[in-house]
């Protein structure tokens, strides 16, 4: 049958129909996948931007400086232990330059002090080598010094003696010499910066309040770390009034304050009023222990006391070996009235005191232990001194 141009046979018609769908159906789904993957894109995107802002990427912060916002105090300085002989605590002086410095007191067979000596009478020996002496080894050299006062309940009561015997410490001082001043109870606080201003000194004494706890061996090592942290040609000294005894609130052990102190070649003076507290226990335990029925009836008060006594004999051997191991003194005054001649002795060593220089003849830099030994003419005479210290490496 004749077919009319712009007809098509019925099939074909069909055909054409569905291929016209099918290519509909097949751009509606191309339209639709990719309206899917923009969205999908942008939800990506969207929830990248809220990861990062709710979990920022962290950023290193800098340090604290100072003591006056102390939480935890930083980690003690790692002494190096040597595989090769057994170095004591007391025997490290950390050294940067090639010139060793020993501050040296030096006393009779009384405990008076001998400040007439000249370079002559010194004999320096460093692992049993003499070595020969700076022609400025007698020179004068300025003290940083840290008072630093426990003003915990131990004390508290007493801080107007501290106060005076303070002020009237810093009155004896050089002119050049420098002071700060810390207080710890259940903080570390840092009441004053270095200052040769003794107006200065006076207002941050007037700043001092009683507290209950005892951060002892935190104030050492934050007072070492952060006062002592930079090098300095000055003889450092830290002059502490306190019993020693740690409340254990702290994050800091007794060696690793003493470890830090002797990294930074710092010498301990201890005002101990453990003499004091020890006297009124004893008094107290006298009293209570008088008869057998007031001994039964305070029994639990009595072993107390007994144990407090215990604590305060550790307490001060503890003290002893700090101030040797750093080549101070001990002091045990025994009256808080009595703080002014503690502080006063303490004074008239840090003006008497000798400051040896030499330059090894050991030039090997190898970070090796050495040790220091300082003698007088004078057999006599005993010298106090660090006894070692870790030569530079490099």
């Amino acid at each position: 049958m004749p077919v009319n141009q712009g007809q098509l046979p019925k099939a074909q018609s069909n055909r054409s129909r569905v291929s016209a769908a099918a290519i509909k159906i097949c751009l509606t789904i191309v339209l639709l996948a990719s309206i899917v993957c923009a969205l999908t894109s942008s939800q990506r995107v969207t929830g990248q931007n809220r990861k990062s802002k709710r979990s920022p990427k962290p950023t290193p912060t800098p340090a604290a400086s100072g003591l006056k916002a102390l939480g935890a105090p930083p980690p003690a300085p790692l002494l190096k232990k040597k595989t090769e002989e057994e170095i004591k605590p007391g025997d490290v002086i950390s050294v940067e330059t090639s010139e060793v410095m020993l501050p040296v007191t030096v006393r009779d067979s009384h405990g008076r002090l001998i400040s007439d000596l000249t370079r002559k009478d010194f004999h320096v020996f460093e692992d049993n080598r003499e070595q020969p002496l700076s022609e400025l080894a007698l020179r004068q050299v300025p003290v940083d010094v840290i008072l630093m006062v426990d003003a915990s309940s131990s004390v508290a009561a007493n801080l107007d003696d501290f106060r005076r015997a303070a002020e009237n410490f810093a009155t004896q001082l050089d002119p050049n010499d420098r002071i700060s001043l810390i207080k710890f109870d259940d903080r570390v606080e840092l009441l004053q910066d270095w200052t040769r201003s003794r107006f200065q000194l006076h207002r941050a004494l007037g700043r001092i309040e009683g507290g209950m706890f005892t951060r002892f061996n935190d104030a050492l090592l934050l007072a070492a770390q952060q006062q002592f942290r930079e090098g300095t040609q000055s003889r450092r000294a830290v002059i502490i009034l306190s019993d020693g005894i740690d409340s254990g609130r702290g994050a800091t052990s007794a060696e690793q304050a003493l470890q830090a102190l002797l990294a930074t070649q710092v010498t301990v003076y201890v005002i101990s009023n453990t003499e004091i507290s020890r006297a009124t226990k004893r008094a107290e335990l006298d009293s209570l222990t008088a008869s057998d029925s007031s001994a039964r009836f305070n029994q639990l008060r009595i072993d107390d006391l007994r144990e407090g006594l215990h604590v305060l004999d550790e307490s001060e051997q503890m003290l002893a070996q700090l101030a040797e191991a750093t080549g101070g003194r001990l002091y045990k005054p025994l009256s808080f009235d009595r703080l002014g001649d503690a502080y006063r002795e303490v004074a008239d060593e840090l003006r008497r005191q000798y400051a040896i220089y030499y330059t090894p003849l050991n030039k090997t830099r190898d970070g090796s232990f050495r040790r220091t030994r300082v003698e007088t003419r004078d057999p006599n005479y005993k010298t106090s001194t660090r006894i070692g210290y870790y030569a530079p490496r490099g």
